[in-house]
Order: C-alpha cells, then structure tokens, then sequence
C-alpha cells in the first residue's frame, strides 16, 4: 500500500516557513536527498561537502546527540556519504535503524523471498527504456527517468506484479517507486527512535521532500512537534514548509546559532515529558 494510499492528505494551502527553538529541547529528524542534497536522477551521483558535515556535527553536539538521518538510502550508503558519523540513522525507509548509542535493528525476510522479489522487478525493468534499477538487498527501487506517462505505465505493471509478492509493498516516490518488505515505514522507525534517549521527551522536528515522508510528518504533528515539508509538492501533512536544500542548510544554521549563542536554557538536560514547541 502505497502513502497516498494509507494517509488522509488536507487540501493545497500555503505555509509558513519553520519556526526556531524557543523554549523546550528539539529533537531533528532529516531526511536526505531532497531535503539536505539536491535531487538527482541517480542516487550514487551525489556527493556531501564539508560545510553541510560540519554544519550537522556542529547540531549534533548542541542537540546532545539528538540528530538522526532518515532516509531510503540503506545504512551503508548513508556511511559512505556523510563518513560513519556518530548520529543516529533511519535507513531503507526504517527497514534499518541505528540508534544514538550505536545498537542497530534491521527487519529482514527470507532469502528466498528476496530473490523472488529481485528477479521479478528485474524482470519488470527490463520492458522499459529509462528505468535505473538501484537494488538495497532488501528492497528494490525503480528510477522512471522518462517522463509522467512513462512513470505511470511502470507503477500500473508494478502494482500488478504485487500481487504476485506476498509480503512486499509498493512505496512510490519523486519519479521512483520501490518494492520493499511491508510493515515498516519512516514514521513507525521515527517512534521508535523517539523512545530512546537521547530523544526521549524532546519535540520532533521532521524535514523531508517526499511522499515517503509524509508518515513522519504525521508523527511529529501527533506528537504536537514541527513538521517541514522541502519543496512544493502538494497535499501534505507538513504544518511548514522550505523551498529547497538551500533553505533547509540556512534554516539548520539559524538553529545552530540559536541552539549556541540565544538559546543556552535549551541545552540543559531534561527529564521527559511532552513539550509544546
């Protein structure tokens, strides 16, 4: 079942731009193509420079630690881009999970079950032209790089071949759409991240671009947190919104300076509880 599918949007509505830490302790949650690097066609083309590194070392020290990636990059692709840094991760939209102190879960299924998944979507691939297949083990994504008809011609014959894969799930994106395992998405892994410290009792702050994460955005908006929608794509559960990667590097700016030189009383250890942002 695909977001659309299983969350309720609202109507187009303009937004305003994110707010900054005022009075309790944030919790950031970021996702990342599309949302901290530009989009592009092919995941392995991007690259992190040191500024945007810095810039998120710099927010873990002053979060205490209560940063994470969220991303449907698995976990290793996530190291090989930001260099094994200390955060804690959501990887193959919560599929994977790195906690704060290092201890990692990963939802896995049989091996025969995978392979029947990665032959029948290679199969899928191969009756179009422009299709990049970026195969995470555990799930499979399909890159449409033609244009609209073409993507919808692909998720017609991928939401037939589902039928055939019992326990896998169709989850769409910017132009791509990825068969993983069911059961798990970037919101249900966010709650999990947020029951352990050092998260626990702070406001969820989400940032992403994309229909996978709008299961994020419902959870920081239950959890009366912030939810940041990068872009312009519409309807959205997302409460503000940014227009671009840039925009989110000088919103997570503004943070750090807040977090270092105005807003000392956020940086004292807290003992739970919800708080209001």
């Amino acid at each position: 079942m695909s977001t659309s599918d299983s969350i309720t949007q609202p109507a187009p509505t303009s937004l305003p731009a994110p707010p900054l830490p005022e009075h309790a302790p944030w919790a950031l949650l970021l996702d990342v193509d599309g949302t901290l690097l530009d989009f592009a066609d092919d995941p392995l083309a991007v690259s992190v420079n040191g500024t945007l590194l810095d810039l998120l070392h710099g927010l873990h020290r002053a979060l205490h630690g209560a940063l994470a990636l969220v991303s449907g990059r698995g976990l290793e692709d996530l190291d090989r881009l930001f260099g094994r840094p200390p955060w804690a991760a959501i990887g193959l939209h919560g599929l994977q999970l790195r906690h704060a102190n290092g201890s990692f879960r990963r939802i896995d299924v049989p091996e025969e079950q995978q392979a029947r998944m990665r032959e029948a979507t290679l199969r899928l691939a191969a009756q179009f032209d422009d299709v990049h297949v970026e195969d995470k083990q555990l799930s499979i994504a399909l890159h449409c790089l033609g244009d609209a008809r073409q993507f919808a011609d692909v998720h017609d014959s991928a939401r037939d071949l589902l039928r055939e894969l019992p326990g896998y799930e169709l989850q769409p994106g910017r132009r791509v759409l990825e068969f993983k395992p069911s059961g798990m998405d970037k919101g249900r892994a966010m709650q999990e991240l947020l029951g352990r410290e050092p998260f626990v009792g702070r406001v969820p702050v989400y940032a992403g671009d994309d229909l996978t994460d709008e299961y994020a955005f419902a959870v920081a908006n239950k959890r009366n947190g912030i939810s940041v929608r990068i872009g312009s794509r519409e309807p959205t559960l997302a409460r503000f919104t940014l227009p671009g990667p840039a925009a989110t590097a000088v919103w997570l700016t503004r943070i750090l300076d807040t977090l270092t030189h105005h807003g000392t009383h956020l940086h004292a250890s807290h003992t739970g509880g919800q708080h209001q942002p």
